[in-house]
């Protein structure tokens, strides 16, 4: 399928279900983030910046009902006065929401059209007084925001980059690393159109030359491409999770979502990318999945090696797009499937050990390579307790008798009897 380019030209352009689906993951994710990091009573102040590096031009159509549709800058900037509102309406000590935004758009008719659009909405007096909207590259502009970012927060450089790349290629894993060295707490959401990439599987050179360009070179050991494909029938997983997996290690980040936004038309499946240096925050995120399931779905196991398993083919596999072991929406049937693989699985990792594992650490050092939250691993951990698969004592000492009792710093063990099934 060729990529349509948005076009402001004559006004807001039309928008398909599948790119709205983004902005909602978005807004709630953005609710979840305020609510998590303002939870102390005595804070009263939060330092934030928000970029969205490919801004478009503020408001589309919908495709289907024709109604006006918010771009992402009015999410971003509506998100905050929401929360703004929620955080403060019952506090007695009020936090000051000190945020900032950027909106870099290379198109000059989305620019002007979104500088216009904000304008009518009120926010003209705002323009170049905390929202920067620059026309322009945001690959020209990452330098200013980041040093910007870096004096208003130099302890964590808290922010959060929305980049809604056009296809694949304009956003290099080499400019990502280079936010997160510089800034502690920045997190990314990254759209990576993955299925546009892959079209270039064909011509395995043009794949390898693409790939080299955007910071991953060489991910396939010397292999040919072609040599992949006719060894392996199920080609298309292996070049994308190894895409994937070298996509998201180049970028320095320590943990990130592998979840999937489907186009229900059967073409254009991208990945939603989301990058953070916190365990914490890539749960937030995957909660965020799992409530907002309609257009979402995870290609890979239950448990927590989804890459290890039999491959799909997302373009011809008619499996691919229903409720598989292969791939699944986030719906009661695959949280049973994941609480079920995890139920094998982190007996596993509990008994490599005498001592066993906090919880914590469980997820911390595990969450990369699940489809599942910590509530999931919660739950999880709970029928294995009841089971007497694992015993958890806490710091003090106290033996866990619930999954609702466990916390973080819970030491997860095995019990003086061993399962028979995980023995040996």
């Amino acid at each position: 399928m060729t990529l349509k380019q948005y076009n402001w030209k004559d006004g807001p352009d039309f928008i398909q279900q599948h790119s709205v689906a983004k902005h909602r993951i978005l807004q709630a994710y953005l609710a979840a983030y305020f609510r998590t990091l303002v939870s102390s009573p005595n804070q009263d102040v939060l330092r934030l910046t928000l970029v969205d590096g490919f801004a478009g031009g503020g408001l589309y159509v919908h495709n289907d009902t024709r109604e006006t549709v918010k771009g992402s800058p009015f999410i971003f900037l509506e998100a905050t006065r929401e929360a703004d509102f929620l955080i403060n309406k019952d506090r007695r000590k009020p936090v000051q929401l000190q945020v900032d935004y950027f909106f870099t758009e290379a198109d000059r008719h989305a620019y002007m059209h979104l500088d216009k659009v904000l304008r009518e909405a009120g926010y003209g007096d705002r323009i170049g007084n905390g929202i920067y909207i620059d026309h322009a590259r945001f690959q020209d502009k990452a330098d200013a925001i980041i040093e910007f970012i870096k004096k208003k927060s130099p302890k964590n450089g808290r922010s959060i980059f929305a980049l809604d790349q056009y296809g694949y290629k304009d956003v290099p894993t080499q400019l990502m690393r280079k936010i997160f060295e510089a800034l502690p707490r920045a997190e990314i959401i990254l759209t990576f159109a993955v299925d546009s990439l892959m079209n270039f599987a064909n011509d395995g050179e043009q794949l390898k030359d693409l790939l080299g360009n955007l910071g991953i070179p060489d991910i396939f050991g010397g292999r040919p491409v072609d040599e992949i494909k006719k060894s392996d029938r199920d080609w298309r997983l292996l070049l994308q999770s190894t895409v994937y997996r070298r996509l998201v290690e180049n970028c320095g980040a320590r943990h990130f979502t592998p979840f999937f936004i489907r186009n229900r038309g059967g073409h254009g499946d991208y990945w939603l990318i989301h990058m953070s240096q916190h365990h914490r925050a890539r749960d937030v995120m995957t909660q965020v999945h799992w409530a907002n399931n309609n257009y979402f779905i995870h290609y890979g196991g239950a448990g927590l090696d989804m890459f290890h398993m039999v491959g799909y083919d997302p373009a011809h596999d008619s499996a691919y797009l229903g409720q598989s072991a292969l791939g699944f929406e986030f719906d009661d049937v695959a949280r049973r499937a994941s609480i079920a693989a995890l139920n094998e699985h982190i007996p596993r990792r509990v008994y490599a050990d005498d001592v066993g594992i906090t919880f914590g650490e469980l997820f911390a050092t595990t969450c990369n390579s699940s489809p599942a939250s910590a509530q999931i691993y919660r739950e999880s951990v709970g029928k294995l307790l009841d089971e007497k698969v694992v015993e958890i004592v806490g710091a003090d000492g106290t033996r866990r008798r619930s999954s609702a009792q466990i916390k973080d710093t819970d030491q997860i063990m095995p019990p003086p009897q061993r399962a028979l099934f995980l023995v040996g």
